[in-house]
């Protein structure tokens, strides 16, 4: 082995740590961007997180019907959000083109490379907010189908629960 090895593994570590807090950066910014639109579906699944975590007392027939007109209500209005941020999302995307060729254009020295890289890192603010943007949008979807995997179990178990009282019905007769 030799004595770079620890040099390139220090770097590395020093370049994981800064793409961390970049990361985190635009994590917030994501956050920002989802929260007016994610915000009420967010919350509505932790209260039915929270409620599944109670071993003692599971969720009624009634608390899960609540929960299957609750979600499908929030689900749409959350669509219509994420709507909304892929909206922003291709806008943003734009702005980056626009400020990318616009950069690209204003340079007047240098190889056709020297003018790209330089319109890449004028443009940096502009990428990073298109980045943003699409991880939000992605969020907004995702957090859309997850609900919507939520919301099928709980149908099954509500039809589940039916069935079994079906049974008992029968059994009883």
């Amino acid at each position: 082995m030799s004595k770079i090895e620890p040099i390139i593994l220090n770097q590395i570590k020093n370049i994981s740590n800064d793409v961390q807090i970049n990361s985190s950066y635009i994590d917030e910014i994501v956050d920002e961007i989802t929260e007016p639109f994610m915000k009420d579906l967010d919350e509505y699944v932790k209260k039915i997180q929270t409620k599944l975590q109670d071993k003692k007392n599971p969720p009624t027939d009634s608390e899960l019907d609540d929960y299957c007109l609750n979600l499908s209500t929030l689900i749409y209005f959350a669509g219509e959000g994420a709507e909304r941020i892929g909206v922003r999302d291709g806008v943003a995307k734009t702005t980056y083109k626009e400020a990318f060729n616009t950069y690209r254009l204003n340079c007047k020295k240098g190889t056709a490379q020297d003018k790209t890289n330089t319109a890449e890192l004028q443009s940096l603010k502009e990428s990073v907010v298109s980045i943003a943007y699409t991880s939000a949008y992605k969020t907004a979807k995702a957090k859309i189908e997850n609900a919507m995997e939520l919301l099928a179990s709980i149908k099954k178990v509500i039809s589940r629960r039916q069935d079994e009282m079906k049974l008992s019905r029968i059994g009883n007769a």
